[in-house]
């Protein structure tokens, strides 16, 4: 007895100044969170007090009438049976800027349909814009509430200026529940982005732009059809990160597009004596063999089809009908060697991007839209099963900068909140990354000296298809 008084004596201030370091480290946390974390913060606590009776009235508990091994024990010959128990889940609460994240077990007869049935008591209970119940693995689901929506509130990207941990990933936004959005760009010959104007399509592009910059694996040429010079339009602030530009003049586009179509083919020629593989991302981009990405604004300058019998709309006909097929060219057979090519259009209607080239695009963002074909034409017929998911709904200047686009791995439309890159700060990527730009071709010729060979074997450019 002793003993354990004196133990006792050691186990309270122990236990308080444990205590006090919680007390403590969550007083530091809340001061140095900002203002929507704070709020979120004081959210979660009210969901863990409430957690049990909020349960109760939801449905979210189970009545075991089986007596616990610790009741049958003690339990005296001539006792009533004890009462039966109400098992409440476990959940673990996280806030943050946006809302809360609960992680909670599941029972038997309450399980994943259950919780989403619930989701509506909970949004009230708890305050909230939304709430998501989705699986999180054997006998667990995440509840997702945002208090504020992430789609309407703007957000800003200062690049960090570090070339990308994962060349395949771009990271697009925040979607309607505040989690991040990533898309795999291995394999991927095409994106396609629509949208008014003003509804955040260059705005999307140009945080790809400074988010791969700094990786010298990653090489960048853009036609813009809004523009007659590199001096102007919404790309000017990047155009040192550019190893090639050109503005609408058909025929540099189009000398644009023959450059790209060679090297590809050489590439295609190259790779499997170079790289010692058929397709490029099995090991990926490097500074000898980067990515080459090709962005292509106001696509319908290039692909527009004229009509007329004058010897000036003939030519600019022929052109027109070039550049679609050298695109198409590029999308459908540069996946492999590392060519994707970001086509950007208000509509993406066969008449602005020939569907032969716009249907091979697995990625299909579309920001703000004014009617339901044109919605179609950038996402699927599908959307129509989809109309809260519509882009016809991001009309009101809340959502400029929030996109629209099927996820895989999730049922129907995701939409995102896509993030505001300021002109300075493109800028300063641009000035701080200019010495990595390099021409794809002079890379290859390097490559294949390094490698014992001087040229591309005319025969193998000539059997390609």
């Amino acid at each position: 007895m002793e003993a354990i008084t004196g133990y006792a004596s050691y186990a309270l201030p122990i236990a308080t100044a444990l205590v006090g370091v919680w007390l403590v480290w969550t007083a530091v946390r809340y001061v140095r969170a900002d203002k929507g974390t704070r709020v979120s913060m004081r959210q979660a606590v009210r969901v863990r007090w409430g957690w049990v009776r909020l349960a109760r009235m939801a449905g979210l508990t189970v009545t075991d009438k089986t007596p616990s091994l610790l009741a049958q024990i003690t339990a005296q010959k001539d006792s009533p049976p004890p009462s039966p128990r109400v098992l409440t889940p476990k959940i673990k609460v996280k806030p943050d800027q946006y809302g809360v994240t609960v992680q909670a077990r599941t029972l038997p007869q309450v399980g994943l349909e259950e919780y989403q049935k619930s989701a509506r008591f909970l949004s009230d209970a708890w305050r909230c814009t939304r709430v998501s119940v989705l699986p999180d693995g054997p006998g667990k689901v995440v509840i997702r509430g945002v208090r504020s929506d992430p789609l309407t509130t703007p957000t800003r990207h200062r690049p960090t200026g570090r070339p990308p941990a994962d060349l395949t990933r771009w990271e697009l936004g925040v979607d309607e529940y505040a989690a991040k959005v990533c898309v795999s760009l291995a394999n991927v010959p095409g994106v396609t982005v629509a949208g008014v104007p003003g509804a955040g399509k260059t705005s999307g592009v140009n945080k790809f732009v400074c988010d791969f910059a700094p990786s010298p694996a990653v090489q960048i040429a853009t036609a813009d059809g809004k523009v007659s010079r590199a001096s102007e339009g919404d790309y000017a602030d990047l155009v040192k990160r550019m190893f090639a530009f050109c503005g609408d003049d058909l025929d540099e586009a189009n000398a644009l597009f023959k450059r790209l179509v060679e090297l590809r083919k050489r590439r295609s020629a190259t790779i499997r004596d170079v790289l010692g593989v058929k397709n490029m991302w099995h090991i990926g981009p490097s500074p000898q063999w980067p990515l080459t990405v090709l962005i292509i604004d106001e696509a319908h300058t290039f692909f527009r089809e004229y009509k007329g019998n004058d010897a000036t709309t003939k030519r600019l006909a022929a052109l027109t009908a070039e550049n679609a097929r050298l695109v198409e060219d590029l999308v459908k057979k540069g996946r492999s060697v590392g060519i994707l090519v970001i086509l950007i259009s208000q509509k993406t209607t066969g008449d602005a991007i020939p569907t032969f080239i716009r249907d091979v695009c697995p990625i299909g963002l579309s920001f703000a839209q004014k009617t339901v074909e044109a919605a179609v034409a950038a996402l699927g017929e599908d959307i129509r099963n989809w109309p809260d998911a519509s882009p016809v709904t991001l009309q009101d200047p809340a959502y400029v900068g929030v996109a629209v686009m099927a996820m895989q791995g999730r049922p129907g439309y995701t939409r995102i909140r896509t993030p505001y890159v300021a002109d300075a700060n493109a800028a300063r990527v641009a000035d701080a990354t200019s010495h990595l730009t390099a021409d794809p071709d002079l890379c290859l010729d390097a490559l294949l000296r390094a490698t014992g060979r001087t040229a591309t074997p005319p025969a193998a450019l000539t059997k390609q298809p």
